[in-house]
């Protein structure tokens, strides 16, 4: 992926609910929260062996949303959710080939 594309300008918290990112190519994405949440890819959520969920989607809140969005180095954040879950990090390459709208979603289909 180009730097570009995973370089974020701005990350805030749009509304409640929404996490909104805004990348050096202009683009900006919208991450519901509890999306991010259930896509969290730590040791305490995916089986490093097997890369099966530990988590059941069903059992994260949908009104879960970060306390707190720290920095990870210039790769990455870290969220601690409202469900007390600290450990995952985001990289702004995941981020960016997560992002839910449609454009996005699009690229993956025809990639």
């Amino acid at each position: 992926m180009e730097s570009k594309t995973v370089t974020p300008l701005e990350i805030k918290q749009a509304d409640e609910q929404t996490l909104s990112i805004k990348w050096q190519d202009e683009h900006v994405s919208a991450y519901p929260c509890s999306y991010l949440r259930r896509l969290c890819r730590c040791a305490a959520c995916i089986d490093e062996w097997s890369g099966q969920s530990r988590v059941d989607p069903d059992q994260i809140r949908k009104d879960v949303y970060p306390i707190e969005i720290q920095s990870v180095g210039r790769y990455g954040i870290r969220m601690n959710w409202s469900d007390g879950h600290t450990t995952g990090i985001y990289t702004f390459e995941y981020l960016r080939e997560i992002c839910p709208c449609e454009i996005c979603r699009s690229k993956i289909v025809r990639d």
